[in-house]
């Protein structure tokens, strides 16, 4: 049995957390972020991964800061782990924690890398236009998601897809290859092979004026973006002077082509 560390933190991490639970793996320590002010009232609220985690009755720890502190990476120490799984974190990885591992630390990524390196890999793949993308394991290294790949697995990108659907089954179509991943390294039968960075593309991290709708571009290219926009920052413009977000969209076939998007309004009410 490989014993294991997980560090993650969203919603995207928790079915890899499950299936390695479920499968044959011991994870000593779940790491996830500390808990956040959330909602209207702002109190205090745990982490997805946090919840899952109690659920499952792992032990649990919150650094603020991993870096420099002395007191997690004696707690790393002392487990020994033979690897470390990182997804959705939301922290650098330290030096000393890519060197403990015998395995190394294994970051499950949501795109085919090297394409989408970054925060937001599933917004931009569809933001972007592309028809497929996918999941990655891979072998953290000092570089943004830049380390040998581990294995892939190809996900179409269907047309009514959002961010928040893609992402769904890029969760569990990670989990899967989380644990073929491992098992390959524990039994050899895996090779980590060097990124080609020629081909690199980057996401970064979404801000709110990637929303505004663009009508020099194309219906389709304003429909992707908003798909993948999605729950933020959405599509939005102004219209006669006022806000206007727009939820959902689909081009319309005799506009679809045409070199820019426009607004044609019926039955106005």
């Amino acid at each position: 049995m490989m014993d294991l560390v997980f560090c993650g933190t969203p919603q995207f991490a928790v079915p890899t957390l499950q299936r390695l639970v479920t499968g044959r793996f011991d994870v000593k320590l779940v790491a996830t972020q500390p808990d956040r002010p959330s909602g209207r009232g702002m109190e205090l609220s745990p982490s997805p991964v946090k919840r899952a985690a109690l659920e499952l009755k792992l032990p649990v720890t919150q650094p603020e800061k991993i870096k420099d502190n002395e007191a997690f990476r004696s707690q790393l120490e002392s487990i020994r782990p033979d690897a470390i799984v990182v997804v959705g974190y939301g922290r650098i990885i330290p030096q000393w924690m890519i060197d403990l591992p015998r395995y190394g630390n294994i970051n499950l990524h949501a795109s085919l890398l090297p394409k989408y390196r970054g925060a937001a890999p599933i917004q931009w793949a569809i933001a972007s236009g592309e028809s497929t993308t996918g999941v990655t394991t891979m072998r953290i290294d000092a570089g943004l998601d830049t380390g040998d790949i581990i294995e892939q697995r190809e996900e179409p990108i269907r047309n009514d897809d959002t961010a928040l659907t893609l992402a769904a089954r890029l969760a569990h179509a990670g989990a899967e290859l989380m644990i073929t991943t491992l098992a390959g390294l524990s039994n050899g039968t895996v090779t980590p092979v060097p990124q080609d960075n020629s081909k690199a593309s980057l996401a970064p991290i979404l801000k709110k004026e990637d929303g505004l709708i663009d009508f020099s571009r194309t219906a389709i290219e304003a429909w992707s973006r908003l798909r993948g926009f999605q729950p933020w920052p959405g599509a939005f413009t102004t219209f006669r002077g006022r806000g206007l977000h727009v939820h959902e969209a689909v081009p319309a076939p005799e506009v679809a082509v045409v070199a820019a998007g426009h607004f044609t309004l019926e039955n106005e009410r």
